[in-house]
């Protein structure tokens, strides 16, 4: 019986050890902190040995194959001394894609791609496909494969699942955008971080797919002294394409297959320039496969977005609250600010990944009338910002932000939360935080 030895016990960890158990593996799951209650139960009930709060290495370097969460980067100590014993360490969905003969639309990027990832797995399911979603959002691709087999899967892929891949495959793959993000784990080397990104098309054929931002001018620059093999598939929003998607007259257009799809963008349930990128990447993954054109048009009028992603809370006393708590990097922020068309009390801070925020500076300086800080350090926001912004007010906690910006902000204003940082310093995670400012707005 093979070792499949798991580190990290949350939802990538579990969803492969309940694959491995099913396939016949011995099964191990070793987490260096505690493992939540909801995860410990999921292993008891399936009768897999785990331990917590420790890697005991006499267990570990059994192992045949170690499968390691996309959280724990390569240069911790259990990882380097795994690879110098030769022990094979790989991701969760490079583990599971060998136990299936699914069709895979995998979708990364920067940003933009849990909303694509939504809106394409929207799309495909009104059309009536036996299709599944999952990766980075949702439930791990290891679990959906262990519980049934689907025809399909949308997946969303991050940097991090796909620096542990080797024969994973997407057939059809869609890159969002790259700008810098994730640096620290990269050694603020953006080139590594590129390379990274471009794994998602590592081992595409002919006969797949690669759906990618023609405006995105690190693309580009890959794309000239890379060739390759699957065709490709541009979207654009700034030039007409002979082949791919583009607008044209106000209007969504795609060409490809030698079939036009048209859409007026104002029938878009999603808006904002970035959006409209994200529905075009989704609505030619689904032409690739072969739905109908009223599927993918009513799919675009009636998705419903993202939650943490510009979501509209509350408008109290003439003043708009938007919770973008999933703004977690400069571009996002920049997608953000750009959308705002009122003047902007801005709610920013947290763990910093080595942002440079003076890309924001224009926006800022035409759209925010103050900034609270929402972190431990914050620093670098005042550094940047204090001479273009007259008030920065540094509070500590998701309460305390949402009333001083309630003060700071006029009639017809909107309170934006988009932090540009991940959000360890103060809270759980991405959502602990959207949710906590949203009960904040509620009680106000």
């Amino acid at each position: 019986m093979k070792r499949l030895v798991v580190l990290g016990g949350g939802e990538s960890g579990v969803g492969t050890a309940i694959l491995g158990k099913q396939k016949s593996y011995d099964v191990f799951v070793s987490d260096s902190q505690k493992i939540a209650d909801k995860y410990k139960k999921v292993l008891l009930h399936h009768e897999i040995d785990f331990e917590e709060n420790q890697h005991t290495e006499n267990k570990i370097f059994t192992a045949d194959v170690v499968i390691k969460s996309p959280g724990i980067p390569d240069k911790v100590l259990i990882v380097k001394k795994l690879i110098e014993r030769g022990i094979s360490v790989v991701s969760e969905i490079e583990f599971a894609a060998q136990f299936t003969n699914a069709t895979i639309v995998g979708i990364t990027g920067s940003n933009g791609k849990t909303t694509t990832t939504m809106l394409t797995n929207h799309i495909l399911k009104k059309a009536g496909l036996n299709v599944a979603m999952g990766g980075n959002i949702g439930k791990s691709f290891a679990q959906l494969v262990a519980e049934n087999g689907f025809e399909n899967y949308v997946l969303e892929l991050s940097s991090f699942q796909l620096d542990g891949i080797e024969k994973f495959n997407s057939h059809i793959a869609i890159l969002t955008n790259i700008t810098p993000d994730h640096l620290d784990r990269y050694e603020n080397d953006f080139n590594k971080y590129i390379a990274s990104k471009f794994r998602i098309i590592k081992n595409q054929t002919a006969n797949d797919y690669f759906i990618y931002d023609a405006d995105n001018e690190t693309i580009n620059n890959w794309l000239q002294t890379n060739k390759p093999k699957a065709t490709l598939v541009p979207f654009s929003i700034e030039k007409e394409l002979e082949f791919g998607a583009y607008i044209k007259d106000n209007t969504l257009t795609t060409n490809i297959q030698k079939e036009i799809f048209t859409m007026p963008l104002t029938s878009l349930s999603l808006k904002g320039k970035h959006n409209t990128k994200n529905a075009m990447a989704a609505t030619m993954a689904a032409q690739l496969l072969k739905v109908r054109k009223q599927f993918i048009k009513e799919s675009l009028e009636d998705f419903e977005g993202v939650e943490h992603r510009l979501e509209f809370v509350a408008k109290i006393k003439e003043v708009d609250y938007i919770n973008d708590s999933k703004a977690t990097n400069i571009n996002s922020v920049y997608y953000a600010l750009e959308c705002m068309n009122k003047t902007t009390v801005w709610i920013v801070g947290g763990v910093d990944k080595g942002n440079d925020y003076s890309e924001l500076l224009a926006l800022v300086r035409e759209k925010v009338r103050a900034i609270v800080c929402l972190g431990i350090d914050n620093e670098k926001i005042i550094n940047t910002f204090g001479d273009f912004v007259d008030t920065i007010v540094e509070t500590a906690g998701a309460e305390e932000a949402v009333k001083v910006a309630q003060k700071l902000s006029e009639k017809g204003d909107v309170v934006l939360l988009s932090p540009a940082c991940a959000s360890f310093d103060l809270f759980e995670n991405y959502e602990d935080r959207g949710n906590q400012f949203k009960n904040a707005v509620k009680n106000l």
